[in-house]
């Protein structure tokens, strides 16, 4: 599994054509000589571009290797070639992808550019950049999206339209996971090894026992304090937490440490993503997925390392 400290080049990730897959049949990328091109930094963006433009956009993702630490992204020529093309772009901001400003500076780009963390109105302060765990982010990320390419494309505004309407829908079966799970287990008690997930625990009412600068720690690559890694081990070897949360992607001896606690304790394990699972998953099944591997762990004791 890759580490947090490995660092190495990503190559460029996945086209418009591969996107479709993920989408629903009425937002299937198409894209002909006149469409849009678009890029996704994070290939969960991408996706919501995909949706929202169908086949008027020509969509790219950056990131998108799920066996690849996104903090440690370093980007290639060809990348900043597909970049400097663009006419829109869709990135997190918050220090998450901060190539996507330096090649859009060099190559002096036009571009429409939605930054999350500004779209949202997040200081430079926040200390989670995950934005798109929290329910909040897309639906604004989508109306700025559909926005942006009427604009572009006035003449297709109503199917611009019409797409977001439609996937504003289909997050509905997210947020009903998410309630549902904080109404049958308020208050459940967790442990993590980054905020990866943090703003969907959240919304599900759980309690994350773990300490946000161990989880800062782990995300930035530094070591944790030992009492930090001290209060860790207590929540397995105690049975304070009914399920562990790790970033899948971003393993290490650390991370294998508690993964083998939380095995010996009976503690069941959920993995999570930074960036979406691929094939087969669109951002909202992706998300709900997260919520019902959640519930599985809670009630039935089930792990889900992968998706």
């Amino acid at each position: 599994m890759p580490t947090r400290r490995g660092t190495g080049t990503v190559a460029l990730a996945v086209s418009v054509g591969l996107l479709g897959a993920a989408c629903s049949p009425s937002a299937a990328a198409g894209g002909g000589g006149d469409a849009i091109v678009a890029v996704g930094a994070e290939n969960e963006y991408a996706n919501v571009i995909s949706q929202i433009g169908g086949s008027y956009v020509q969509v790219t993702a950056i990131e998108s290797n799920p066996n690849t630490d996104p903090h440690s992204f370093e980007a290639s020529p060809s990348v900043a070639e597909v970049v400097s093309k663009a006419r829109l772009v869709v990135q997190n901001g918050l220090g998450y992808d901060t190539y996507m400003n330096r090649i859009e500076a060099a190559a002096a780009s036009s571009a429409k550019v939605i930054d999350v963390q500004k779209l949202l109105g997040l200081p430079d302060s926040t200390p989670n950049p995950h934005l798109w765990y929290a329910p909040s982010t897309m639906p604004a990320v989508a109306r700025a999206i559909a926005s942006d390419l009427a604009a572009l494309q006035p003449a297709h505004a109503a199917v611009f339209k019409a797409n977001l309407a439609r996937f504003d829908a289909s997050l509905r079966p997210w947020y009903q996971a998410l309630a549902q799970f904080k109404a049958a287990y308020p208050g459940t008690p967790v442990a993590t090894t980054e905020p990866v997930g943090d703003y969907m625990l959240q919304a599900a009412g759980a309690r994350n026992l773990t300490t946000f600068r161990f989880q800062a720690d782990v995300m930035n690559g530094v070591d944790p304090a030992p009492q930090d890694v001290s209060l860790e081990d207590s929540l397995f070897s105690g049975h304070k937490v009914r399920v562990f949360l790790y970033n899948q992607q971003v393993t290490d001896s650390l991370t294998q440490s508690f993964l083998d606690q939380a095995r010996k304790y009976g503690i069941p394990v959920v993995g999570l993503y930074e960036t979406m699972p691929t094939p087969g998953f669109s951002y909202q099944s992706w998300m709900l997925a997260e919520v019902q591997a959640l519930r599985k762990a809670v009630a039935d004791k089930i792990t889900t390392a992968r998706l």
